[in-house]
């Protein structure tokens, strides 16, 4: 038999899953603002180097609650004029479970709708007509919850059967993107437990998936932007779980724009993607 050498990864062929997990702590709002201004350069960067960018986008439950302190917040799909904690809001079972794809956000500062994706599931897909639009809805989680981000994400990742069914493709890269303002303290498990979930989910393999961290920087020194002449000499959780991967991110949450992040991720993305070795 002939023996044409070592065969070229077939790659991703510009499948790339996004799993955002987003904090509604109170002190938030300033972060998904910058979030939701960033989005679209961010996609239309990579899009622009993956011809064929075929996305799914889901935005996780960061604290598995689902409640509006005042009626009033309420849009379409929740009564004004209605009693909390619901409102008269017709539920989901998914709706009030941690690491599920978020579709109602709900509380102060939160789209107080039901997101109505095209793709009739908890997660943005092609078929969305308006993927910005769309994810303006999903990400905009309010400042009304608590936060186990990690937590959060090692549930978002859980196979078939789950509410976030079918978001996770054995054949897409996995792209983690973790949002908080402060530290992970309360996350059940460890740092070594959470990066055991990113890796099983991706079958082992640490090229498959990549983790985008923006986080408080005290523990980086007292000079930088968050509490400028303050510093935590202990690590928050967020960084150690960023460190730990091989193919980690982490950004200050405290700039003000978070467009440079993403865009000195894009070309190690455009990279794995193109170099993805799909399992079997």
């Amino acid at each position: 038999m002939p023996d044409f050498g070592p065969q070229l990864p077939v790659g991703c062929q510009g499948k790339v899953d996004f799993l955002f997990i987003i904090s509604a702590d109170h002190t938030m709002k300033f972060a998904q603002d910058r979030l939701l201004a960033s989005f679209p350069a961010f996609m239309k960067a990579i899009e622009a180097q993956l011809p064929d960018f075929d996305v799914h986008i889901l935005s996780g439950d960061s604290d598995g609650g689902w409640q509006v302190k005042d009626c009033s917040l309420c849009n379409e799909d929740c009564d004004p004029e209605g009693f909390p904690p619901l409102c008269g809001a017709v539920l989901e079972p998914c709706d009030k479970k941690l690491g599920a794809g978020v579709t109602f956000p709900a509380g102060e500062g939160a789209s107080n709708r039901r997101c109505k994706l095209a793709s009739g599931k908890r997660y943005i897909d092609n078929t969305e007509p308006d993927r910005t639009a769309a994810f303006e809805c999903i990400a905009q989680v309010g400042i009304g919850g608590d936060t186990l981000a990690a937590e959060a994400m090692v549930t978002a990742l859980e196979g078939p059967g789950t509410c976030n069914d079918g978001f996770l493709r054995d054949d897409a890269l996995l792209v983690v993107t973790l949002i908080q303002d402060t530290y992970d303290q309360f996350s059940a498990g460890t740092v070594d437990s959470w990066i055991t979930a990113l890796r099983d989910a991706k079958g082992g393999d640490d090229d498959a998936f990549a983790l985008l961290v923006l986080t408080t920087d005290v523990d980086v020194g007292s000079q930088e932007l968050c509490v400028p002449g303050f510093y935590i000499p202990e690590k928050n959780p967020l960084r150690l779980l960023a460190e730990g991967v091989e193919h980690g991110f982490i950004g200050s949450i405290c700039a003000e724009s978070y467009e440079p992040f993403f865009a000195e991720t894009v070309a190690t993305l455009v990279d794995l993607c193109d170099n993805f070795a799909v399992p079997g």
